[in-house]
């Protein structure tokens, strides 16, 4: 069997997305006092006394949406209910009984699943006996909790784990951690959404051509090549003056946040829009926080024939000169074509972000990259490195010691780093460099024995040597 899922249901703004942030540990959803804010499913692992359950948080029910999505948002709920193993039912203290809490009972009691009746808002135990008038709607095990005070946090945790169906090795398996985190990030109306139900092979999100349907960050889990993944679909995102509410700016750090937490960024482009600012706000980011990145042109279906690729290539290596080194895809979310290929290329990104080089091999691939091509004078002398060396992985990172880090300009790193992705395992991911000063009295810093050449493997002279054969390219 699968991970037991947990679903939250209840009508609108009684803290459902508060109780899911609750239980999660962290905040995930967005909470806000305007009704309708969730829309999709969203979801995470939780691990309670050994045991691993999918908490589910889901859009309120019996809202009319403002933009008309009304029908999208109840047929996501009813997936939810359906696929749920334990529901938790949740209404508020504070505000009592309401019309609408009848509605999701009435809606319950032909589901033949444990319920669990969460009074919430009740701040302390003096508000107990408030809780008793819900007994009315018949559905559910009631225990008053609040997420303000942190009330039965443990209490409710331990009811869910006692109702969930009993535990197999395939849950343990399932709930290992992903091979790998996807962030799907662009602005509006790429197709971002689609491309993760044609992923999820399921109506995982909805998709509207109202631009702002998806409001927050949602991670999907999915299967490829009996290997666990993780995409996380995000928000579309809009110029930074036109950030006007408060959907707006959590949609802003949502995208970003998914960001530092993915492997490899996915920017979506449509093939028949041209590029804006918001997509060049993005690929900065990506760019600043050194992620893989594969620049992906969808729904490429529309000009297919008419539009060659190349020039595609062109314009987005005009319009992105700093990720030259990003590979481009070109797919067809809606109907699947090329996206196995794009996720091959994403996991080869993966292996290259976390490879390392030896020692020996970085430091002289960098001192044969001195003496094919010298940095200019600074200050009348000329910079020297005397010593590279890989320290770290995700991104891979590469400290050289060095006379004087001001004397290397920005073009000369970049001839650098162009060389290091030419003859090291790095081709098409960010490198980080740093330039670090000579300590005087530390001499020159680490240096490479002949024990530490045979403990990190034999270099790769070939590679080595290519850097003084006539046809090395210099050009950056």
């Amino acid at each position: 069997m699968a991970i037991p899922r947990v679903v939250i249901v209840g009508r609108p703004n009684v803290g459902k997305s508060s109780i899911f942030n609750w239980l999660a540990g962290r905040r995930i959803a967005i909470v806000d006092d305007v009704a309708g804010v969730t829309r999709d499913r969203i979801s995470t692992l939780v691990e309670h006394e050994e045991r691993y359950f999918e908490l589910v948080d889901t859009g309120g029910m019996g809202i009319e949406d403002v933009d008309n999505l009304t029908k999208e948002v109840e047929h996501q709920i009813a997936i939810a209910i359906d696929e749920a193993d334990v529901l938790l039912f949740v209404v508020d203290t504070k505000t009592g009984l309401a019309p609408l809490d009848q509605e999701v009972a009435e809606r319950l009691r032909k589901i033949e699943k444990p319920i669990l009746l969460l009074a919430n808002k009740t701040d302390h135990m003096g508000l107990d006996n408030a809780t008793l008038e819900f007994h009315r709607l018949g559905r559910g095990w009631l225990m008053p909790v609040s997420v303000l005070q942190n009330r039965n946090k443990q209490d409710l945790l331990d009811e869910i784990v006692a109702r969930l169906p009993p535990a197999d090795d395939e849950e343990c398996l399932a709930a290992a951690t992903p091979r790998m985190k996807i962030a799907i990030v662009g602005r509006r109306n790429v197709g971002k959404s689609t491309f993760v139900n044609s992923l999820a092979r399921a109506e995982r999100m909805i998709v509207s051509e109202v631009p702002g349907t998806t409001r927050d960050s949602v991670d999907v889990h999915f299967d490829l090549d009996g290997h666990r993944f993780i995409a996380i679909d995000t928000p579309g995102l809009r110029r930074n003056k036109s950030i006007r509410t408060d959907l707006d700016w959590y949609g802003l750090h949502r995208a970003q946040r998914s960001i530092r937490r993915a492997d490899v960024s996915l920017l979506f482009f449509d093939c028949m829009e041209s590029i804006s600012k918001v997509d060049k706000q993005l690929a900065h980011y990506i760019e600043q926080q050194y992620k893989p990145c594969i620049f992906v042109i969808n729904k490429w279906d529309k000009v297919a024939g008419q539009v060659p690729t190349e020039r595609w290539v062109r314009y987005l290596r005009e319009h992105f000169p700093t990720m030259a080194y990003a590979p481009i895809a070109f797919i067809t979310g809606q109907t699947g074509k090329n996206m196995k290929a794009l996720l091959n290329h994403a996991q080869m990104l993966f292996k290259q972000a976390a490879a390392r080089a030896s020692t020996a091999t970085v430091n002289k691939l960098v001192q044969a990259a001195l003496v094919r091509q010298q940095p200019p004078m600074f200050a009348g002398k000329r910079p020297k490195i005397y010593f590279a060396s890989q320290v770290a992985t995700c991104p891979p990172t590469i400290i050289t010691m060095c006379n004087n880090p001001q004397g290397f300009p920005p073009s000369y790193q970049r001839y650098l780093l162009g060389v290091m992705r030419d003859h090291l395992p790095f081709g098409e991911v960010p490198i980080k460099l740093y330039l670090q000063k000579r300590d005087s009295h530390t001499g020159l810093g680490p240096t490479i024995n002949s024990d530490q050449q045979a403990e990190e493997g034999e270099v790769e002279q070939d590679e080595v040597e290519q850097l003084h054969s006539p046809d090395f390219d210099t050009d950056t």
